[in-house]
């Protein structure tokens, strides 16, 4: 089969090269159909809804001065044919626009947006995730403003990284090239993003990827790779990309197939994934035993990017063990306070903290020694997320000062602190002057204190973990077992739009006890980790130094 036989879309240029080769491979496996994912099919209709709200708003600007919509559940033809002759009228805005197969390329796919430029058209896109951050930088327009000439320099806004969209701006750029409805003078996108405040346009031949390539250069060079990928794969010849784990490997359908593989040669990617496997096969380190065999303290045959020789090495004869988890020092050390805090947050999206639990335990400072949660039911985004966060943090420093108070020390605990400090701050800033509210200066204090321990940090400092470092992963190892078997963050989402009736459905009492369940089984986790870690961790947990 030649790569004419093969068309794309603009995903692909992402994706696995494996993943690719199996979509293309006739001779694949049949694959069982997986388990619904509720929060995934939840984040797809909310990802229509966003698009449809955009489209909305947009038609009302432009409606007057040439807008068509095409309809996006019609059939692909229909959609190219209507596509192409709003193309051919020269209409200012397409809306839901679907572009000619590329054959000769292997193209194929459309944007949310076609906006017609003195030369053209260009693309742009909607997304449902934040495609700015606080700063300064980025070439914005005003979200009803679609001509990339009045794009400025935004004073308020940088960009923030999404490989992604520029690669679906090129791979459309490239399509209406083909089509032959490009401007050529424009070669840009613009994108507009769940905020849906701005218009961010991408110049699509700036340098923005190492070596100083542009997007276009970038894509093109993906794209060639995965096209030659999935034609091999469809043509029956030797395969361009074989099974390696990555990040994505755990939700792939076709991971089973490829776990199996792995396993079956002990693939060095067991235990080291991503480039510094691919790295280490080129070097010679093929299996998980050729590297377990090495000699830890010798020069690196690689540079490293997730982890070190010596770990590496350390994880490879751990798994060959049957270890999960082996210690990195010879005694576990874990900051620890007279009186104590866990604290675990609960965040929509990028809406808001809704509930922030704690447990308190240690000394007695006449405080119950108990759960406490501090949240809103009210869907976000909402103002009374500033009531529940103003209380949470009376109650936090009302802890702190009866700890000082009594000569007592203080610690906090969370896992992974990064998420937790963005709502502490965001919150700080976002509802400055409403009444309990800290000031950013005094949040900020706090995190940079020596109160405030990240357990996520202590594991890392801690423990070689061949299954990975969440907390639902080391806390098992720990003791500690959830309440409800679906715990985990995507089902929380789905919880969370039932609790407080998102959509047209009414708010659901079961489920906001369900988040606080658990909401509380993870705040005690984090409480029986840190028990474990600084009491017998240090004699059930084998020394890396005696593999």
């Amino acid at each position: 089969m030649s790569l004419a036989n093969v068309v794309l879309d603009a995903g692909v240029v992402t994706r696995c090269r494996r993943r690719v080769h199996w979509e293309h491979d006739p001779a694949a496996p049949q694959l069982d159909p997986l388990p619904e994912n509720p929060a995934v099919e939840q984040r797809k209709a909310d990802a229509q809804a966003h698009r449809a709200a955009i489209a909305k708003l947009l038609a009302e600007e432009f409606r007057g001065s040439g807008w068509v919509e095409v309809p996006t559940d019609a059939e692909p033809e229909e959609r190219i044919a209507a596509t192409v002759a709003a193309l051919q009228q020269g209409v200012s805005v397409i809306s839901g626009g679907l572009l000619p197969v590329d054959v000769e390329a292997g193209r194929r796919g459309g944007a949310e947006l076609l906006v017609r430029t003195p030369g053209g058209y260009v693309p742009v896109i909607v997304v449902r995730h934040r495609i700015t951050d606080p700063g300064e930088g980025a070439l914005t327009t005003a979200l009803t403003d679609l001509n990339p000439d009045n794009a400025r320099e935004d004073p308020e806004r940088k960009v923030r990284s999404h490989p992604r969209d520029q690669f679906r701006l090129a791979h459309v750029v490239e399509l209406l090239r083909a089509a032959g409805y490009a401007d050529p003078d424009r070669v840009v996108g613009g994108v507009i993003g769940l905020d849906a405040d701005v218009v961010l346009w991408h110049d699509l031949l700036a340098p923005s990827f190492p070596g100083e390539k542009s997007t276009m250069q970038e894509y093109a060079e993906r794209f060639a790779d995965r096209l030659a990928v999935a034609a091999a794969a469809a043509s029956g010849a030797e395969p361009l990309a074989q099974p390696s784990r990555i990040l994505a490997c755990r939700h792939c359908p076709w991971w089973p197939v490829c776990e199996k593989m792995l396993h079956d040669k002990q693939d060095v990617s067991l235990v080291v994934r991503g480039d510094d496997a691919v790295a280490l096969r080129e070097a010679g380190f093929e299996t998980v035993a050729s590297l377990a065999a090495a000699d830890p303290k010798a020069e690196p045959p690689i540079a490293f990017t997730g982890t070190t020789f010596e770990n590496a090495v350390a994880l490879a004869r751990a798994w060959q063990a049957g270890l999960s988890v082996v210690r990195l020092v010879p005694r576990i050390e874990v900051p620890r306070g007279d009186v104590e805090v866990d604290v675990d947050m609960e965040s929509y999206v990028d809406h808001g903290a809704y509930l922030w639990g704690t447990l308190l335990s240690g000394a007695d400072i006449g405080l119950p020694q108990t759960y406490r949660a501090f949240g809103t039911w009210e869907p976000l985004p909402t103002e009374d997320e500033a009531r529940s966060f103003a209380e949470f943090w009376a109650w936090f420093t009302d802890v702190r000062s009866r700890a000082a108070a009594r000569g007592l020390t203080f610690r906090a605990y969370c896992y992974n602190a990064w998420a937790e400090n963005r709502w502490l701050l965001g919150s700080a800033e976002r509802f400055a002057g409403m009444p309990g509210i800290p000031s950013v200066a005094e949040v900020q204090e706090f995190i940079d204190s020596d109160e405030w321990v990240d357990m996520f940090v202590c594991v890392v400092d801690s423990f070689l973990c061949a299954h990975g470092k969440g907390l639902k992963v080391i806390a098992r190892v720990a003791g500690y077992e959830w309440h409800d078997p679906d715990a985990g963050g995507e089902a929380s989402m789905r919880w969370y739009r039932e609790a407080v009736g998102l959509g047209e459905g009414e708010a659901d009492p079961a489920q906001r006890a369900r988040l606080l369940r658990y909401n509380e089984d993870d705040v005690r986790a984090t409480f029986v980790l840190r028990e474990w870690m600084t009491s017998t961790a240090n004699t059930e947990i084998p020394y890396v130094g005696d593999l």
